[in-house]
């Protein structure tokens, strides 16, 4: 089955390259990309301003230009709010006719940005964003998931964690798509693997007061409290349960999406020990070093895995551009999903048919004060999750894109 798919994917990749190559052109003389995200609420630190300046990287680094043809950049706060999301991809599209929209963080402003890309048939390129739905119910030819989602770091941290011993779970979920989706995604990993979810609280996002929450958490006597939340939500609900010792009485945390940042804002003393999945970190090889050096040098921080993963989608992006001579979607989507991903974010990283970019995850656990030798050496690799392994299947797959290809062989 999984040698069909490849094929099926290969032969229609190379159908629309061959159809549309005779149409192969810059429109307006210039490849243009919007670059939407949170830049000043919850989320600001994972993707934000730092995400800008990756892709503005990418941008440099291609000299600028594709083949004489400026890049232009714009970008804006979409406040976490899907109808603020929404609408500046519309005003993008209508009034600026940018081809690529890029950084996308919160789920829900992803799902509302989406529909319209998909109807003005523009491109994105998602690095921030986590549901997983959106390469499976929500899936659709305009848009491509790239960094991670909550099926693969439910697959990581939640096996690891359940392997570890911790049969009974607990809950504390972000109140809305995202944190559904991760909710769900963990509920399957707990229950396949023999353990329970034995309760669940969803706050509101984004919330500044976890007390509540935590005290439901720990009066539950589950063995491990997940975190299905994310960014600010994240630090504030496990500064709570240090505070409440809630580790000290023996329950176990399980941050689900834990960014470098995080760990950095709340030092090792709180975090150390604590097992998480990611798409990538800086200090895992000669290639990821140099490139976060760069990025260090105009940023003042170490890059997250989003914001590496904006520059890996913006270069691979360009890089078809460039090869197809066109900046018109269906071609230059079927070039990317035909060229494997190799450079500093995966090697042997592949765009299968539902937009899911499939590359390599790790699961890491964080260091203590003593095993760190510097500001950012905060991670420890614990062990490499292949892509094929980490994320959803296609043969699960509720993809429209997956049974169509289903359908037609």
């Amino acid at each position: 089955m999984k040698a069909f798919q490849k094929t099926a994917s290969a032969i229609l990749a190379s159908t629309l390259i061959a159809s549309a190559a005779q149409a192969a052109q810059i429109s307006d003389d210039e490849i243009r990309i919007g670059y939407l995200a949170d830049m000043s609420g919850t989320y600001r630190d994972l993707a934000g301003p730092g995400g800008l300046e990756a892709l503005k990287m990418a941008a440099e680094d291609f000299g600028g230009t594709v083949d004489g043809k400026k890049i232009v950049i714009f970008n804006a706060d979409d406040l976490n709010k899907p109808d603020v999301g929404a609408n500046t991809v519309r005003q993008w599209v209508d009034e600026r006719n940018v081809d690529m929209v890029t950084g996308l963080v919160a789920s829900s402003v992803v799902l509302a940005a989406t529909k319209v890309v998909e109807q003005a048939d523009k491109l994105a390129l998602i690095s921030g964003a986590a549901s997983s739905g959106i390469t499976n119910e929500f899936c659709s030819p305009n848009h491509i998931h790239w960094t991670y989602d909550t099926y693969a770091l439910a697959n990581g941290t939640a096996k690891a964690v359940l392997g570890a011993g911790g049969k009974s779970w607990y809950m504390l979920t972000a109140d809305y798509a995202f944190g559904h989706a991760m909710e769900a995604d963990i509920t399957k990993v707990v229950e396949g693997g023999g353990g329970s979810v034995v309760g669940k609280v969803r706050h509101p996002f984004p919330s500044s007061d976890f007390s509540s929450y935590v005290l439901q958490a720990q009066g539950s006597g589950a063995e491990v409290i997940a975190l299905a939340n994310a960014g600010a939500d994240t630090v504030n609900a496990l500064k709570t349960a240090s505070q409440f010792g809630v580790t000290q009485s023996g329950q176990k945390l399980a941050g689900m999406v834990v960014f470098l940042n995080d760990i950095h804002a709340m030092g090792l003393d709180v975090t150390q020990g604590l097992m998480l999945t990611t798409g990538w970190y800086w200090d895992m090889n000669d290639e990821t070093r140099a490139w976060a050096k760069r990025y260090h040098e105009r940023v003042g921080s170490m890059p997250t895995m989003a914001q590496a993963g904006v520059y890996s989608a913006t270069m691979h992006y360009l890089n078809a551009v460039k090869a197809t001579g066109s900046d018109d979607t269906t071609t230059v989507r079927a070039k990317m999903a035909a060229t494997p991903i190799n450079d500093m974010f995966a090697k042997g990283g592949q765009i299968r048919e539902d937009g899911r970019m499939v590359h390599d995850m790790y699961l890491v656990q964080v260091k203590t004060p003593a095993e760190s030798k510097g500001e950012w050496d905060l991670y420890k690799i614990v062990s490499t999750i292949p892509g094929e392994q980490a994320f959803r299947p296609l043969a699960e797959s509720q993809c429209k894109l997956v049974k169509d290809q289903v359908a037609k062989h």
